[in-house]
This record gives C-alpha cells, structure tokens and sequence, in this order.
C-alpha cells in the first residue's frame, strides 16, 4: 500500500518528500532515471511537481521521461536510446573516414607533383 499524501508515487514518503536513498543507489543515474520515470507515470502527477519531490530539475525530469517513452515505443517523434548510440557512433566514424580522405587526398597531391617535376638529365 502506497502511504497517504505521496502524491501516488511510491518512491516518496508521507509528506511528498523523496525516501532516503540507499548507498548502493545514491548518485546512480538509472535508478533514478527509473524512480523517477516511475513516479511520474504511476502519480498522474504534472512533471514540475514530481521533479520537485525527487529534488531534480523538471526539464530533466521531462527529457528522461520523453526517452523512456521512445525507448518503450510509446513515441515517434524521438530515436530510441539504442538509436542515438548508433547515430553517435556512425557520426564518429564518418569524421574519422573524412579525416582520413583528406590525408589521402594531400598524399595523393604531393606524389603526383612529384611526377610531374621535370628530371635533371645526366650530362654525358
């Protein structure tokens, strides 16, 4: 049974305030991330006043919420957490496949001016 005046939450105590963190959970971003997409989802309760009775800010709050939605399917209008990573990682590696492009493109100008240079021929 969830206690009186929690607003819904069952993270939150009597009087709306957050439980005292454990230490194997304190400072860890997804136990809170799922407290408080928890809290949010099962409270009903406008975003801004979830955040304040967790202690975090509400746009965090709501972009956490957002990509728990993406990421159970809920949404289109966002990419999923597997999603950005790849999108991330293809990012990283098309500016590595650039970076190499040019060098190849400065080593293929040196040698080709090197070609072209007219050679000194030998006096008899």
């Amino acid at each position: 049974m969830v206690p009186v005046g929690n607003g819904g939450c069952p993270h939150l105590g009597r009087g709306g305030e957050p439980d005292a963190p454990s230490p194997s959970s304190a400072g860890s971003p997804p136990t809170a991330l799922a407290r408080a997409v928890t809290c949010r989802g099962s409270a009903g309760r406008p975003v801004a006043h979830v955040a304040r009775d967790l202690g975090i800010h509400k746009e965090v709050l709501r972009n956490w919420v957002c990509r728990a939605e993406a990421d159970a399917g809920e949404r289109d209008d966002r990419l999923t957490s597997a999603e950005q990573e790849e999108l991330k990682q293809l990012r990283r590696e098309n500016a590595e496949l650039m970076w190499a492009n040019e060098i190849l493109k400065a080593a293929s100008a040196f040698f080709a001016a090197e070609l072209d240079r007219p050679r000194a021929r030998p006096t008899r």
